[in-house]
Parts: structure tokens; C-alpha cells; sequence
């Protein structure tokens, strides 16, 4: 695979003269890693023993994985650089207290978003040729399925088994899996936007206990480029199971919000060719179920709804204004009328907000993705629009894909059904969604195979 790398402006320029480039280049399939081989490798120890990895990213930064703190607390926190051995003599090593630990703010521990923390050192080190920082990937890299990164940490060798004395450094390389794939094991909505996951389908390398906060690298001539940080997995190295990471590139802007001066060396690292994962379908996501304890009819009719009441509906804008209804069909897809859009229509110039409730109002539970791509259905009739979303949005009791009819179900007349949608002057002044239930009748003066006919519904625009 080849690649390309290009340098940002932005950051300081000695540390893009210095970060990622190790005294020793040698690449090895073994498990002991060579000293020097790592130089930003950091081992974090609390009342003297070693609980989690991290990488040296400055003279006195290092980040690592907020999982890794369950409180601020920096009392008999020690943080080793330069070290190759848990056990003996570590000749290239020196150790910093810690002064400052410092989470992302919007860390979830439930579902492991924003897995990413940096530590100041009581003091700054200097540069050896066995403590030297990484790069760290800038907003924008790419990184597609299959490339081949290095994970390295003092972590157990399997779920519960000690790395054996006299706990050398250990290193593995594992390929990137895309997270349409990533997202398909772990259950659609797991994997985040802002995680990067690599291991082998048939398992037997990965990441494991006490790796965690450590650095996922990749090559890119003679530098090293962090795009991850060991953050969470289901087991060690099982069988469609990839290891999962925080994905660096997403928090450029965050990590240099933290570091006034002397910033770390960020480097935008781009696959060339087309990613295999954008040619992942999950074909398994759970679809029609809206929670339970918020979606409840007590009658029939038109009525304002609640939150959660229609997971699957979509708010369909331009300029900032609601144009149309749309549904939720996959999860990075939403379906809608083609009469909605012209033929040539520019995907950029819209946005689809998903989990709203109120087109003026609150809306805790709302979140707006851009466009990429509007593909209109060529069949006569009523033609539907398809709108591809930039990114997958975290599904949620407030966000959920609604299933397709396949064309394999008959629905008779009498069958009970439900429109929902934001009417013109309809819902008060918050214009609060509205919903209708109606049935299906026969058609008249339509074709019966390209449309299905309700009683008249009073919904005015959708």
C-alpha cells in the first residue's frame, strides 16, 4: 500500500523535526521489542506498579487513555520513558512525577467515546536516542483497512496471563479494520467516529490488560505516526474481535488547546487507492425497534408525539431550514421524496438532523449530520431520494433505523399504519413533531404495485 504523508504548518516545527523517528528502524515479526525501537513508549506506574502505557508527545506530555484514571488524583503516579524492562536494569531510562491529568472532557466510560488524556510531567525530559517523541496523526488522515500498524505495551500475553519475567517490551503488528466492518462485530453504534480498530479476523494478536493508553503506530519512511491509543476490546485477540483505539486525528484541536507551547508534531498520513471498508454492508443492524418505555400509542388519530416515540425520523434541511421528512434507513443512509431535491442537486448544501423532536425548541437528544451523496430512484411514479450520511451517527433510544419492506409483504386493506412529520403551521409553537394513524385502503387511479394508499391523513407537509 503506498502512502503519502504532508506536513502541517501548524505546531511547532522542532518537534516535527524530532517525533517519530526511533535509533533503531528494524521492523520484527518476534515479540520482544528492541531497545530503541520505541523511544516514546511510556509505562505509567501507581504505588510502584506498572497499570497502564502511554507516549512520550513533547519534552513533558504524554498522552494515554482516560480510561486509565478513574479520579485526578496524581498522588504515587510515576511515568517511566526510555524503559525496556518491568524487571531489572533499565540503563536508558528516567522517570517524572506527574503534575497535571487531564481527561477529555466529553469521555464516556459506558460506551468508551472519547477515550483520550494527557499527563504533565513534574519535568521535562531530554531527548536520547531512547526517549524521543512520536508524531501524531493530524485531522484528516486516512488510514484504510489493512494497513499494517505496531501496537507495543507491557500488558499480559493473553486474558489473564503475566507478561513473563523479565517483562521486556513487547511489540505486534496488526492491520487497521475499517469501522463499517469494526462496527458490524462489536453491534452497529459501538464503534464512534473518533475510534480506530485493527487486529486479524482469526484473532491471536492484539492489544491486552495493562496495554491500555499505549500507542498504535505506523510507518511512513523513517518517521512513526501515532494514530491510536490503546483503549478497549472484547477479550484478547479473539476471532472477529479487533482491538479498539481512540483515533488520534480526531483531537488535534483539543490536545493543542491543552499545550500552549511546544506543541506536539502532527502529521497527516493518507492511504492512496479506495478503502475496502467502504464496500462493508452490515446487513445485521436491529432495525423498527423503538424503546419501549417511549414508544407508547394510546389511541388512534393525530397527536403530538414524544421523544424517542419515532427514533427513525429525520428533519431533512438546507440553509438551516426544515425542507422535508425523511427515514432513517440504514445507518448512514436516510430515505426521502425525490420531489424534495432537483435532479441536480448538491449534496453539500444540505444537513439531516436525526433524534429531533421540535423544529423551535430544545432538543437534547438531536444530532445533525452533513450530506455526501443524493442518488434519486429511476423508476416512474413517486420516486424516492437516498441521502448519504458523512459519518455514522451513535444509534441510541433517540436514534435507530427503521426496517425496509423487501417487496416479499402484502398489506391488506384495513392494515393499521402511522405517518409522522413536521406539518406547516401544525405541532404549537415549538412545532413539536406530529403523528396520525390511518389504514391502508385500495388505490384508485394509481397503480396498486408502485404505491400503497391510506385514508386521508392531515399531516400538510412531511
Amino acid at each position: 500500500m503506498n502512502l503519502l504523508v504532508a506536513f502541517l504548518s501548524k505546531g511547532s516545527h522542532s518537534q516535527l523535526d524530532v517525533c517519530g523517528t526511533p535509533l533503531n528502524t528494524r521492523i520484527v515479526g518476534g515479540q520482544d521489542a528492541l531497545a530503541g525501537s520505541w523511544p516514546w513508549q511510556a509505562s505509567l506506574h501507581r504505588s510502584g506498579r506498572h497499570f497502564c502505557g502511554g507516549s512520550l508527545i513533547n519534552k513533558e506530555w504524554v498522552l494515554t487513555a482516560a480510561h486509565c484514571f478513574s479520579s485526578p488524583s496524581t498522588s504515587n503516579l510515576v511515568v517511566y520513558v526510555g524503559r525496556q524492562n518491568q524487571k531489572g536494569s533499565n540503563p536508558n531510562e528516567v522517570d517524572r512525577g506527574v503534575t497535571q491529568i487531564m481527561s477529555h472532557p466529553n469521555y464516556t466510560r459506558s460506551t468508551n467515546d472519547n477515550d483520550m488524556c494527557l499527563l504533565k510531567l513534574s519535568s521535562p525530559v531530554t531527548f536520547t536516542n531512547y526517549i524521543r517523541p512520536v508524531c501524531l496523526a493530524a485531522p484528516g488522515s486516512s488510514f484504510h483497512a489493512g494497513t499494517t500498524s505496531w501496537v507495543t505495551g507491557w500488558g499480559t500475553i493473553r486474558s489473564g496471563v503475566s507478561l513473563p519475567s523479565p517483562k521486556t517490551l513487547q511489540e505486534v503488528d496488526v492491520p487497521v479494520v475499517g469501522n463499517r466492518l469494526c462496527n458490524f462485530n462489536y453491534g452497529v453504534g459501538s464503534i464512534t467516529d473518533n475510534m480506530i480498530c485493527a487486529g486479524l479476523a482469526a484473532g491471536g494478536k492484539d492489544s491486552c490488560q495493562g496495554d491500555s493508553g499505549g500507542p498504535m503506530v505506523t510507518n511512513q519512511g523513517t518517521r512513526w505516526i501515532q494514530s491510536g491509543v490503546v483503549s478497549f476490546g472484547k477479550g484478547c485477540a479473539l476471532a472477529k474481535f479487533p482491538g479498539v483505539y481512540t483515533r488520534v486525528s480526531q483531537y488535534q484541536t483539543w490536545i493543542n488547546s491543552q499545550i500552549s507551547s511546544d506543541q506536539p508534531g502532527f502529521v497527516t498520513f493518507s492511504s492512496s487507492g479506495t478503502d475496502s471498508d467502504l464496500s462493508v454492508f452490515c446487513t445485521a443492524v436491529v432495525c423498527g425497534r423503538a424503546s419501549s418505555s417511549l414508544n407508547s400509542h394510546v389511541g388512534g388519530g393525530s397527536s403530538l408525539a414524544t421523544a424517542g416515540l419515532w427514533p427513525w425520523i429525520a428533519s431533512i434541511q438546507t440553509n438551516g431550514e426544515h425542507v422535508c421528512g425523511g427515514t432513517l434507513v440504514a445507518v448512514d443512509s436516510v430515505m426521502s421524496d425525490a420531489s424534495c431535491f432537483s435532479s441536480q442537486a448538491n449534496a453539500s448544501e444540505w444537513t439531516v438532523i436525526l433524534g429531533r423532536l421540535k423544529q423551535s425548541g430544545s432538543n437534547p437528544h438531536e444530532v445533525t449530520q452533513n450530506v455526501i451523496n443524493i442518488t434519486m430512484s429511476n423508476v416512474t411514479g413517486n420516486n424516492v431520494a437516498i441521502l448519504r450520511l458523512a459519518s455514522q451517527p451513535t444509534l441510541s433510544d433517540y436514534i435507530q433505523p427503521i426496517c425496509v419492506d423487501k417487496g416479499t409483504r402484502t398489506f391488506s386493506t384495513g392494515t393499521p399504519c402511522w405517518v409522522a412529520g413536521w406539518a406547516t403551521g401544525q405541532g404549537g409553537a415549538e412545532e413539536v413533531l406530529q403523528e396520525f394513524q390511518t389504514s391502508v385502503v385500495e388505490c384508485v387511479n394509481v397503480s396498486s404495485t408502485d404505491n400503497i394508499c391510506t385514508r386521508a391523513v392531515t399531516l400538510l407537509q412531511v
